[in-house]
């Protein structure tokens, strides 16, 4: 059985095949699955969940849906669950990027700009199975767009113990630190015990 991506949003399903080698996987793409969700959680546990058991639901497969973004100490924790959104629909990355930088201007002492990548994720099965994690990275925001990996807030994401950008490092160090790569890894002996058929 192929654990269904609850994504077809490049970045994140690259990183989902490097750290979930043991799991046959598969994308909303290569079934033809169109759904389109509401993502109006409070939370991105709640968020997570909604995805989650849509897709499980509308493919009768067992599905993993993560919601992530970036809190900003300074903002509040802006973006928050807004961060793909944040700013509008018709922004892109590099416009949140630069609206973010922007909100921040003025805010020079480093532990004014701690901030911190977050991410849930849920898997669901049709049964009513599910299994949640959470990982998470603490980090400041840069002073400028650095870096030409990942995607998202990457560019302005500064880990201060590798002295750069999330975007400036390779993608097994990306996968060593990165919230998206912790949450996975709490989660794997959780989905494999909640979802047997998924390693048989």
């Amino acid at each position: 059985m192929k654990l269904l991506l609850a994504t077809n949003n490049s970045g994140k399903l690259a990183e989902f095949r490097r750290l979930l080698v043991p799991i046959q996987l598969t994308t909303p793409n290569e079934l033809g699955l169109r759904l389109n969700i509401v993502e109006d959680g409070v939370t991105f546990a709640a968020n997570a969940a909604l995805k989650a058991r849509a897709f499980a639901d509308a493919s009768g497969s067992i599905a993993l849906a993560d919601d992530s973004g970036l809190e900003v100490d300074a903002l509040s924790g802006a973006p928050g669950v807004h961060s793909a959104r944040y700013g509008g629909e018709h922004l892109d990355d590099e416009d949140r990027c630069r609206l973010l930088l922007r909100q921040l201007q003025g805010v020079r002492q480093r532990q004014q700009r701690s901030a911190r990548f977050r991410c849930c994720l849920v898997a669901a099965a049709p049964d009513g199975r599910s299994c949640t994690a959470e990982g998470y990275c603490e980090g400041l925001v840069a002073e400028a767009a650095v870096g030409e990996n990942g995607f998202g807030y990457d560019p302005v994401f500064y880990v201060p113990e590798y002295g750069c950008t999330i975007a400036e490092l390779e993608p097994a160090a990306k996968d060593s630190l990165s919230h998206r790569a912790r949450a996975l890894k709490a989660l794997l002996p959780e989905l494999t015990a909640t979802f047997p058929e998924l390693v048989e």
